[in-house]
């Protein structure tokens, strides 16, 4: 039995060295086949060699290469891992196998076979180049850079390497050092399709859009089916305004890939946008489900939620956010929210806004700044940097001052942030000096422009807003920097000199917590005279009822504030109220809004919601409603003056925070002081006590108007000269100063 066992035995040594021989040719025909692309018969010979030869490494090897073409990563990490064990000298076979589990999304696991292969040949840039990118999907960039550059320097027309360096760079905002990796990734390859799509990323973010359509249609002319090329289109679009192009190239995208992550955000955005919360929900959740850690639809679902009025629910939303991506817009969103909660005081605002400081504003490079003559009375050259040159509540609050600055003592600068236009940009452009396109212009740039064209005095209107650039006045391209007229609750930049306010919208116990110095104007804000309304007859004596209306952002709309209303027309037997913003014609807000008031006893029978009409229709709804209520702890604004105008007063209240005394600054610097209150219960009695007296409403309907426009808060003329004054002064106490030699650098 010994004898015939050993007999076996050696038979099959002899066998298996007979089929080594055998091996060698079909190896080679199968590495023929694959080079050939014949991917089915290379599997086939790889397989009847492994049959006889397990540890076969070259068809391990072999084997692996075709399921990965295959894009079977299971089975190809199965075989690259067998081959690693059969030869674990492999440089090749570790970096293949580092490969697979990148494509398998496993990156710690892709991470450590490339290191191995890089251990046992440190000069293989291919290995370098897939370890960059095993890196920069661990978040590790600047370890991810070094690979590439390591493998660019062996191997200088890599261009895979060169288009994964740039995204690195993007993600590490280095603009222009990504516009070059792709730009020479181009030359060795124009048509890179990678490559190109990167230049339109960096054309999108330094606001080079032409440059950005350019390479994204090539790259589309290249991969026309390709969702993430359109979604980055899409990404263009809706940064250009164009929401209606943006949504059709996301939803292109999603029907092509309905999981991809950029088309998602976009599509949440532009539904945001448009007014269609429930879609923007929709695309968020998707996102979520996809990625739990993504911080953008945290972000964007946070905006949902304070669309509908949940205010408390979009700061948790944000915080979250912010933990895993701590960026300057997220701080700034989370500033803008805060003005909406009831427990953000003056001291919890300024915090945040310091706290943006410290993390993004601090950071960045302050200019050397040249101003002109230090002639204290010379012409003085006014920037106003503004995202709101259009159809938008803060342009109503700037076109009186513009209109009535002296320019024999003003050159009047205009820095439009946004690409939105219409008419009412139209008018802005002809009170202008000078206009400049600035959403075309990175940070730097416009701070160039503004050094180049000797800005005295720069205004910021945004605040923390959509479409600000305080990421530019933290640079100080200008000797003064003001924050005013549009989000002037004080913006936490060292770099800023003045915040235009009031003692009630910043009162004198709170100043001491802001960045800037308060200087006084009769009121925060005002607005030119509407004139084309005529005037109404007080609603309630033709329709036997009291008629309340609230014409402000649905996220104002608190549940403290509808709780308080609601108990005013429990009160107020019979009364209505209307309810009118442009979210409302978005179904799902709108049915939130009423749910929220039915809940606390008032018949949906009772409440009417307005959604978009032109503005001329926005003013004349005012005939319908015989007292305003302004919504807290986020007060109304221009929409104040609004009602004022329309001879319908507003009850008003004041709060802790800047945001919720907007309110009572306007009302009581047109002399209704009566209509302010301190606390619920006062805004409660002062409701029921007016919607008792028709025939004060009545006379005071008609009078207001007039009592406006006599008032120093509603003459545009005196306050447009206040605010000149305010600038003269600044610019002389800066004269004063920088000729001590206590101002900026000369």
């Amino acid at each position: 039995m010994q004898s015939s066992a050993g007999a076996r035995a050696f038979q099959n040594a002899r066998l298996q060295k007979k089929f080594k021989k055998q091996a060698e040719a079909i190896i080679s025909a199968a590495n023929a086949a694959h080079g050939q692309g014949r991917y089915a018969e290379t599997e086939a010979l790889c397989r009847q060699i492994l049959n006889e030869l397990p540890e076969h490494f070259s068809a391990l090897h072999l084997l692996g290469l075709c399921a990965f073409a295959g894009q079977r990563f299971e089975e190809a990490r199965q075989a690259f891992k067998h081959a690693v064990t059969v030869d674990p000298r492999s440089a090749q076979a570790f970096s293949d196998l580092g490969a697979t589990h990148f494509a398998l999304g496993q990156y710690e696991d892709a991470r450590t076979c490339l290191e191995k292969a890089i251990a046992l040949k440190p000069n293989f840039p291919m290995a370098l180049a897939n370890l960059g990118n095993a890196l920069l999907h661990l978040s590790l960039v600047e370890p991810a850079i070094e690979m590439y550059d390591r493998a660019i320097r062996l191997k200088p027309d890599y261009v895979d390497a060169l288009s994964n360096r740039g995204l690195a760079e993007l993600a590490l905002r280095q603009f222009d050092r990504a516009r070059q990796s792709f730009e020479r990734a181009l030359l060795f390859q124009p048509r890179h399709v990678e490559s190109l799509v990167g230049k339109g990323l960096v054309g999108i973010e330094l606001k080079s859009y032409d440059a950005a359509k350019a390479a994204l249609e090539a790259a589309l002319t290249i991969r026309p089916g390709s969702a993430k090329i359109l979604a980055h289109r899409g990404r263009l679009n809706f940064e250009l305004s164009r929401s209606k192009e943006a949504a059709a190239d996301f939803d292109a995208a999603l029907a092509l890939s309905p999981r991809l992550e950029v088309a998602l955000q976009g599509k949440a955005q532009v539904s945001l946008s448009l007014g269609n919360t429930a879609q923007a929900i929709l695309a968020c959740t998707t996102l979520l489900e996809e990625n739990p850690r993504s911080a953008i639809a945290m972000a964007l679902l946070s905006a949902c939620f304070a669309n509908q009025g949940e205010i408390a629910s979009a700061i948790e939303l944000l915080d979250a956010a912010l933990a895993i991506a701590p960026d300057a817009d997220l701080i700034g969103r989370k500033i803008f929210f805060l003005d909406f909660l009831a427990d953000a005081d003056f001291t919890v605002q300024q915090a945040a806004r310091k706290h943006w400081w410290d993390a993004i504003g601090a950071k960045l490079p302050q200019r050397k700044l040249s101003p002109g003559p230090l002639d204290p009375d010379r012409r003085i050259v006014v920037g106003y940097v503004s995202a709101e040159f259009w159809y938008h509540s803060a342009a109503f609050a700037l076109l009186p001052l513009l209109r009535h600055h002296d320019r024999a003592q003003f050159e009047i600068v205009c820095y439009s942030c946004s690409p939105t236009q219409d008419e009412v940009t139209a008018r802005f452009k002809q009170l202008a000096d000078v206009w400049v396109d600035a959403w075309r212009l990175s940070d730097d740039e416009l701070a160039d422009r503004i050094q180049a064209d000797k800005v005295d005095v720069l205004i910021d209107v945004s605040g923390h807003t959509t479409g600000n650039r305080l990421s530019v006045f933290a640079r100080k391209p200008a000797p003064i920097q003001v924050s005013g007229f549009g989000h002037a609750s004080g913006t936490g930049l060292q770099t800023m000199d003045y915040v235009f306010a009031d003692p009630i919208f910043i009162p004198e116990s709170a100043r001491h917590l802001l960045a800037e110095k308060v200087y006084d104007l009769p009121c925060l804000n005002t607005i030119d005279p509407i004139l084309d309304v005529p005037p109404s007859e007080l609603p309630m004596l033709r329709n036997g009822y009291v008629t309340f209306g609230v014409f402000n952002r649905i996220n104002k709309i608190s549940d403290d504030a509808i709780r308080v209303w609601s108990n005013v027309m429990r009160e107020v037997t019979g009364s209505r109220i209307i309810l009118k913003h442009t979210l409302l014609d978005d179904s799902l807000v709108r049915e939130r809004l009423i749910a929220r008031f039915v809940a606390h006893g008032v018949s949906e029978g009772n409440i009417t919601c307005l959604g978009s009409t032109p503005r001329h229709e926005h003013l004349a709804a005012f005939a319908q409603v015989d007292i305003s209520l302004d919504p807290f702890p986020q007060n109304g604004g221009i929409s104040t003056w609004e009602s004022l105008y329309a001879g319908v007063p507003v009850v008003a209240k004041l709060g802790n925070a800047s945001s919720s005394r907007a309110g009572g600054s306007i009302v009581a610097a047109v002399g209704l002081d009566d209509w302010v209150a301190e606390d619920d219960d006062g805004y409660a009695a002062i409701a029921c006590k007016y919607a008792a007296a028709p025939a004060h409403l009545a006379e005071l309907r008609a009078d207001l108007p007039a009592r406006i426009v006599a008032s120093p808060a509603g003459n545009v003329e005196i306050y447009a000269a206040r605010v000149s004054a305010g600038y003269r002064q600044f610019w002389r106490d800066y004269c004063a100063s920088a000729s001590h030699g206590e101002g900026p650098e000369a």
